[in-house]
């Protein structure tokens, strides 16, 4: 199983740790990934598509190329790149007048879209290899660790597009969080945005946002947090020490990447997944599951 990797710009730019638990996790499960050569950024799904949505059809339309060249499915890390890719995907395969104006722009560079691959996000392929695969590399389960999901916007919406899950009511997270061994752990709001798109034009507001949302998984009772997408991890792992400054409330709950956690679960160890980047501590997740920082 082999997918062309698409891991955009923010995780290699700022949440490095997030693709190499990725890549160990799926290297694990004997998943291949193929680097895109001279790949770009997706487009972005809020400023990009803001200002020209033909630029921004184009734009994700040429990353597509890459990977139909490679002749393999793209696998993204990030669900604003998802978003972008596989709502130009779709929209492309099923527009022809689309398809003919934004070839016509690719053109220029020696490309065609063609619509012969998928764009898959992390669940998507963990789906693929399978629960029963996954579990036979469960060696350390997270036992009595209770995990908040948080799934966004960008994986769900527009879900006439995405097609991956109930936009209000997803479940697919909290199923692969309790195949750690962790317990997925309900909470009011759960659905409620991180503020990563509102932190442009109003910041203050945007971490309203996340000051309410962290209230809501502390009040259930939940260890930690788990998420998908780097926007929602700088949201919720990064501004903790942001809301602390500007007088609001004390938060100090961690935040993990999903792809952190299976490794965990896998027997890998704090330190080779490079825990100690993260700027909100993890020391009490830690040492709730016995490691070592």
């Amino acid at each position: 199983m082999s997918y062309a990797f698409f891991p955009g710009c923010m995780i290699p730019l700022r949440l490095p740790y997030m693709e190499n638990a990725a890549r160990k996790a799926l290297g694990a499960l004997e998943v291949e990934l193929l680097e895109m050569p001279n790949a770009s950024c997706c487009g972005d799904p809020i400023a990009f598509q803001s200002l020209s949505k033909e630029t921004w059809t184009a734009v994700a339309a040429r990353n597509l190329c890459i990977a139909e060249e490679m002749g393999r499915d793209l696998l993204t890390l990030c669900s604003g790149c998802y978003e972008t890719l596989k709502t130009a995907n779709v929209k492309l395969k099923g527009d022809q007048r689309l398809r003919e104006h934004v070839n016509k722009a690719l053109a220029e560079v020696g490309r065609e879209f063609k619509g012969t691959i998928e764009v898959r996000n992390l669940l998507e392929v963990l789906q693929e290899v399978g629960a029963d695969k996954i579990k036979t590399r469960i060696v350390k389960p997270l036992k009595d660790l209770g995990v908040a999901a948080h799934y966004g916007c960008h994986l769900v919406r527009p879900s006439d597009v995405l097609s991956f899950d109930d936009p209000m009511k997803p479940t697919t997270l909290d199923q692969f969080i309790e195949l750690t061994g962790a317990e997925s752990v309900s909470y009011l709001k759960k659905m409620l945005c991180c503020g990563a798109g509102l932190r442009m034009v109003d910041a203050e507001k945007s971490l309203k946002l996340v000051e309410m949302k962290l209230g809501y998984v502390e009040a259930a009772g939940a260890d930690c947090m788990a998420v998908l997408c780097p926007y929602c991890m700088v949201q919720y792992d990064l501004t903790q020490r942001t809301i602390k400054r500007e007088g609001g409330a004390n938060p100090q709950m961690p935040v993990l990447y999903y792809a952190e956690m299976l490794c965990l679960a896998m027997g890998m160890s704090p330190k080779e997944l490079g825990l100690r980047l993260h700027r909100t501590s993890l020391e009490p997740v830690l040492k709730k599951l016995g490691l070592n920082a």
